[in-house]
């Protein structure tokens, strides 16, 4: 458990250093005035003793490097990679807590995998169930305004058909049009090839063939060389019959031209409408021909629709169900464990709940058709109440952390943060409140931000964070305390002065550590 005691806004840093190792979105101001840009790094250390080095910088201008091992990575790989990486948890989440939408994951998590396959199960179905509403949910009015759009579409595929595309066909034209733009060019230097082959260089391997024929007798050398000279012969004639053939094929007239440029603007005015390429032309058409006989056929389309959503309704009913009792199950595992937490932290008159309500077919969404809260009964007699309104920040600090506690079990993120959680907390909560922290650390790596001396006695490793200034510079600074350091701390932050009673004080708490 690494503990860094609360000096001012120098811990900050510290915290926006990580949300920015994890990839969230951080303000250009974390850069220094005057610098171009801040640079953060980190060593994980992994079960196998193997180490992963990750780096992200930000610069001035906006720009993002991340780097897993020296690597650049993508920022959306990045924080792929980091996600379950580092959970830090703020006083933000004892807000988030209150939102009834995030308890449902809770609950989900706490099921440990029993859920997955259901889920996801739902999610195929309610993905389909969406698209069917999404089919009837298309309007086309009266049959007046049923066959206004008929039309329309009839015009957009009789426009398309009549072009009669062929893909691959405007690279064609623009390519013949570009060989009749520089045709005078391509003529000259064809004509020139020509006229070198036939008039200089097959006679001149005419003449060094027959020669070496007139000596071959003597080495056979020669005669070898005289068949390659022959071979080249006929190849090069060859290619100028191919040049004196393309010469031929260059005879463009006025009208061709004109006829290529007037399918080309043909083409770009269909791209205009209709895709950005023949291809996508040719999508459109087979969509808008499905359109056509879906309104054609509307009526039995709709009940053909209708049908198929009732049969997912059961379906998805079905699977809710089962959802749903292990939620309950959950639910219930999770309130137990959770109000065991909440004694050990001074609650003991409080009573935590999970109330988890099956709503009927009209309330599908993506969850199912739960409804999860989390209530609360904060003395003996009172009647239970939705969190969100009798929960005090000390509450609210208390339950998140029993929450955290019992989550932690099946937590897969090696380090979570405590990020001044102890807001609104004192005296033996707050002992009780380093405690779990510390029950926490045993499975996980736990970093702390606190400003109460019971918690901060609890750390294995405590660093004190400071600020100076330097060349008109203010600087942070992290320095790990030695034990003696750590008793003077914590008799500072108890007391206000390092007192021989608040010496001994501190020098209890840290006895009290391991207890």
């Amino acid at each position: 458990m690494l503990l860094l005691a609360k000096l001012g806004s120098g811990k900050t840093l510290i915290i926006e250093s990580l949300q920015l190792l994890l990839g969230e979105k951080i303000s250009k101001d974390i850069i220094r005035s005057g610098e171009k840009e801040a640079i953060v790094e980190a060593d994980i250390v992994l079960d196998d003793a193997s180490t992963i080095r990750i780096s992200r910088s930000i610069s001035s201008n906006g720009k993002n490097i991340c780097k897993i091992n020296g690597i650049n990575t993508k920022i959306s790989e990045y924080k792929e990679y980091m996600n379950g990486v580092i959970d830090i948890h703020d006083q933000n989440d004892n807000q988030n807590i209150l939102d009834i939408n995030t308890h449902i994951d809770f609950v989900d998590l706490y099921a440990d995998g029993t859920l997955d396959n259901l889920k996801q199960e739902y999610a195929n179905l309610y993905e389909q169930y969406l698209h069917i509403n999404s089919e009837l949910s298309k309007n086309y009015g009266d049959d007046k305004e049923k066959q206004r759009m008929l039309d329309l579409l009839n015009y957009q595929v009789n426009e398309i058909e009549n072009a009669n595309l062929k893909e691959g066909e405007e690279e064609l034209l623009e390519e013949k049009r570009n060989m009749i733009m520089a045709s005078e060019k391509i003529m000259t230097n064809l004509s020139e090839a020509e006229s070198q082959i036939n008039n200089s260089v097959l006679d001149s391997l005419q003449i060094a063939m027959h020669n070496l024929e007139k000596i071959e007798k003597y080495n056979e050398k020669f005669g070898k060389l005289a068949e390659t000279i022959r071979g080249a012969f006929y190849d090069i004639e060859e290619v100028g019959s191919d040049i004196s053939s393309l010469s031929k094929d260059m005879d463009y007239d006025e009208k061709e031209q004109n006829d290529i440029e007037v399918r080309l603007d043909l083409i770009k005015s269909l791209k205009r409408k209709y895709g950005n390429n023949i291809e996508e032309i040719l999508a459109y058409k087979e969509r808008t021909n499905k359109e056509i006989h879906d309104i054609e056929n509307l009526d039995d389309y709709i009940s053909k629709l209708k049908e198929k959503k009732d049969e997912l309704i059961e379906l998805m009913l079905e699977v809710c169900k089962k959802i749903h009792d292990i939620r309950v199950q959950s639910a219930e595992k999770l309130s137990q464990n959770i109000n065991i937490e909440l004694k050990d932290l001074e609650m003991a008159n409080a009573v935590f709940s999970v109330d988890v309500e099956l709503l009927d077919s009209s309330k599908f969404n993506k969850n199912g058709l739960d409804r999860v809260e989390f209530m609360i009964t904060s003395n003996v007699g009172e009647q239970e109440k939705p969190l969100i309104k009798i929960a005090s920040g000390g509450e609210m600090s208390r339950i998140m952390l029993a929450i955290k506690s019992v989550l932690s079990k099946i937590y897969q993120t090696p380090v979570i943060v405590f990020d001044e959680i102890d807001t609104g907390i004192s005296g033996i909560a707050a002992n009780s409140t380093g405690d779990k922290m510390k029950n926490i650390s045993k499975s996980h790596q736990v970093i702390c931000v606190t400003h109460l001396a019971p918690i901060a006695a609890k750390g294995e490793h405590n660093f004190y964070v400071s600020k100076y200034v330097e060349n008109q510079k203010t600087k942070t600074i992290v320095k790990k305390l030695d034990e003696s350091e750590v008793i003077k701390e914590i008799a500072r932050i108890s007391s206000g002065n390092i007192t021989e009673l608040a010496l001994n004080h501190a020098k209890e708490l840290r006895n009290m550590k391991c207890a």
